[in-house]
Formats: C-alpha cells, sequence, structure tokens
C-alpha cells in the first residue's frame, strides 16, 4: 500500500486504538477483538512487551484484515525497527523531525503529536501525513481542536487523549480524521479476566459512533 492509501484506510475506519498492555499475548488478543468488533486498524505502542515481535506477529498472520502501526515511537532508528517488523505507519507523542523522515524514507505515513499552534504548523510543514494533537484533553478537548483548526483548516488532526463514546460527535464535528482511543477502548483490565468480547462490543459501538457523527455532518454541511 502506498501511504495515501494507508492514510486513507485509517480515515475510513476513522478510530485508531492505542493499545498499551502488559504482555504480547495480551496485544495480539486485543487486536483481534478488535477487528471482530469491525476496527480493522492498530497501534501497537512500543510499551508492549516485546512490541516488534508482536507487530510481526500481526502483521503475518492478520495483514489481510488489520492495518498495524506503532505507537510511542521516540527516534529514527525505532521507526525503522517498527516498519521492518511488518508497521504500516508510525505514530509518536511528540515531534521529531527525524522520526517523520525515516519513516517517510521507507514509504509509510507518520503521525508526529503536537499540541500548540506552533508545534501542529511545525509538525504539518515538516510533511506529517497527520497530526496527533496530544493529549487534546488537557487543552479543553474538542473546543481547543475546534479553535486549533481555526487557522489551521488544512492540517489534519487526529485528536488523542479525552476521547470517548460521549465526545465521539464532537470531536468529529470538531474537524478530526480520525481518533486516537486508548483505555475507553482498549480495556486491559478485561482482556487480563479474558473477557475479550468487551473490546469487540466496545469496538462496535465506536464504529457506530463515528459513521453516525459524520452522518449528522453531511447532512448539517447539507442543509
Amino acid at each position: 500500500m502506498t501511504r495515501e492509501q494507508i492514510v486513507r484506510r485509517i480515515e475510513e475506519t476513522g478510530v485508531v486504538p492505542v493499545v498499551r498492555a502488559p504482555s504480547g499475548a495480551l496485544a495480539v488478543r486485543a487486536a483481534r477483538a478488535l477487528r471482530e468488533g469491525g476496527i480493522d486498524v492498530i497501534e501497537i505502542t512500543m510499551t508492549v512487551p516485546d512490541a516488534l515481535a508482536v507487530m510481526h506477529e500481526i502483521a503475518s498472520r492478520m495483514g489481510s484484515h488489520v492495518l498495524v502501526g506503532a505507537g510511542t515511537v521516540l527516534s529514527a532508528d525505532a521507526a525503522r525497527g517498527c516498519i521492518e517488523a511488518g508497521a504500516q505507519f508510525i505514530v509518536s507523542p511528540g515531534l521529531d523531525l527525524e522520526v517523520i523522515r525515516a519513516a517517510h524514507d521507507l514509504g509509510k505515513p507518520v503521525f508526529p503529536g503536537a499540541l500548540t499552534p506552533t508545534e501542529v504548523i511545525t509538525a504539518w510543514n515538516a510533511g506529517a501525513d497527520t497530526v496527533k494533537v496530544f493529549p487534546c484533553s488537557a487543552m479543553g478537548g474538542a473546543k481547543y481542536l475546534r479553535a486549533l483548526r481555526g487557522p489551521l483548516p488544512h492540517v489534519k488532526v487526529m485528536p488523542t487523549g479525552g476521547v470517548n463514546l460521549s465526545t465521539v460527535k464532537d470531536f468529529i464535528a470538531a474537524g478530526a480524521v480520525a481518533l486516537g482511543v486508548g483505555g475507553e477502548l482498549v480495556d486491559a483490565a478485561a482482556l487480563t479476566a479474558g473477557k475479550d468480547e468487551v473490546l469487540s462490543e466496545r469496538a462496535r459501538e465506536f464504529v457506530s459512533a463515528v459513521r453516525s457523527a459524520r452522518a449528522e455532518l453531511r447532512q448539517g454541511a447539507q442543509a
């Protein structure tokens, strides 16, 4: 897939689950459960034990059904290692220009983290495929995102932090092209307890919420 195709698929799905799990096995189970619930994009963070092996397993066994990406990528070397392991996109909590270059050199999109207008502009001008606005909740959530996009309507943004079922509609209305969702979707306690179906059900709810919010937005634009 090209960079553009990968980004388009992420935008179409609209939800990027941030998988943080206490073991690699649980992370793989999370990927399966989320896919069962209709989410075909998964971000495996580098904080997961044996994260590279997890990415490789998901890419090898579920690659035709799941688009696996790497999260919490903090260096260019880490980005290259993740892509070699099978990651199709790179996500970082902050802005590192070398990470952007490394991902693009290997033909993969990158979503660097940024929060202030200056950081967002710098990330976008550096070639970010989408800017991860993080932690969005620290700045007021959807209201901040809407204010941010006022002078920057051309910048693609993916808010992360403060995204839950009750805020999906507001974030989509504020201009988010996709939503990064952590513990509100990837419930580590449920996984540990063997209740993978909890993640599948939450995935269905998030997918439905995004679709409904987008449909309402389109209807409002046509009115």
